[in-house]
């Protein structure tokens, strides 16, 4: 599959998925590089603005197998891993899979649970693997996580920790649709009998996986990939940064820019795409100061501000 071919599909995905779910193009656009940038998405919303409908619309569109997890205080690591049993029959024990062992797997309201069982995502995020008691047990592939969270100042939640966000590649958010977004919210509920939209197959597992894989040939100068280091560094020199981007994000970076470049039917890299995803990629990866904090200061002003003075460079 070329560039050509991957953004046919991809295209068609968007469409699919806007026709259930609805949201601007560009955050359509922002979840979907999580799938071709082979990383993990996090939606962050007031309940009730279709962050789990998005998550299942992509399944459904991608062709893949779904899985819901939803965090309460009380759910367990092995709620989430799966536990061995004992088999009266054989006399042994058996592991049974938990309900991360699917493609997609929606990570409902994840900073309600409490950081032990949040926890229990990272390996798997990570590593593509699970460890229950000492056995490793492999993943589907693909492997992709939606994780959705409330703002942390509502009552019940717990602040995701540093490790565990930095394993998302990108976040983002839908917000309240403007009032004509609504109006056709409603008016679609009133031609279907059901409450919530389907989205129709469009792909099946092997397509993703090879749509996955077309980023890899995308070609990235020399003179971009010294900038988005420099993009990367100069968080960690901000002020208002306690802690900068890490050298996770900065990779992170730069293969969502490639699959950006995907996105907009190109085999190379520009500028533009850098600086079009620098925000769900790397915002949320800053750790700010006591004082930032206090003074509300906004990480995408931070993400912003550093655009705005690192030179870009001209590429021929």
């Amino acid at each position: 599959m070329d560039v050509r071919e991957a953004n046919e599909e991809a295209q068609a995905v968007l469409d699919t998925v806007g026709k259930a779910v609805i949201a601007d193009r560009e955050f359509l656009e922002t979840v979907l590089l999580g799938v071709l940038g082979r990383g993990h998405v996090l939606l962050e919303d007031v309940p009730g603005t279709g962050k789990t409908l998005t998550a299942r619309s992509y399944a459904e569109a991608l062709g893949l197998s779904f899985s819901r997890v939803q965090f309460t205080p009380d759910l367990l690591p092995s709620d989430v891993t799966g536990t061995h049993v004992f088999n009266e029959d054989t006399g042994e024990f058996t592991f049974n899979e938990g309900p991360i062992f699917a493609n997609v797997v929606l990570a409902d309201e994840i900073n309600r649970a409490p950081p032990k069982t949040q926890a229990a995502l990272l390996e798997a995020m990570e590593e593509g693997q699970v460890t229950v008691d000492g056995d490793t047990h492999p993943l589907p592939e693909p492997f992709f996580v939606i994780a959705t969270q409330n703002p942390v100042e509502q009552e019940g939640t717990f602040p995701l920790p540093e490790a565990q966000i930095d394993r998302f590649m990108v976040k983002t958010s839908l917000g309240y649709p403007e009032l004509d977004g609504e109006v056709e919210l409603l008016e679609r509920r009133r031609s279907r009998d059901t409450q919530s939209p389907d989205a129709e197959q469009v792909l099946t597992t092997d397509t993703v996986r090879t749509l996955r894989s077309v980023p890899e040939s995308v070609r990235i100068e020399d003179e971009l990939l010294e900038y988005v280091a420099k993009v990367a560094r100069a968080t960690r020199e901000d002020r208002r940064a306690e802690v900068g981007v890490s050298p996770r994000g900065t990779q992170r970076l730069f293969e969502t820019a490639r699959a950006q470049a995907v996105l907009a039917n190109r085999d190379y890299v520009t500028p533009d795409d850098i600086k079009r995803v620098a925000q769900p990629v790397l915002a949320h990866r800053l750790v700010l100061t006591p004082d930032a904090t206090v003074n509300d200061v906004d990480k995408r002003a931070v993400i912003e501000r550093v655009l705005d003075q690192v030179p870009v460079p001209t590429i021929d």
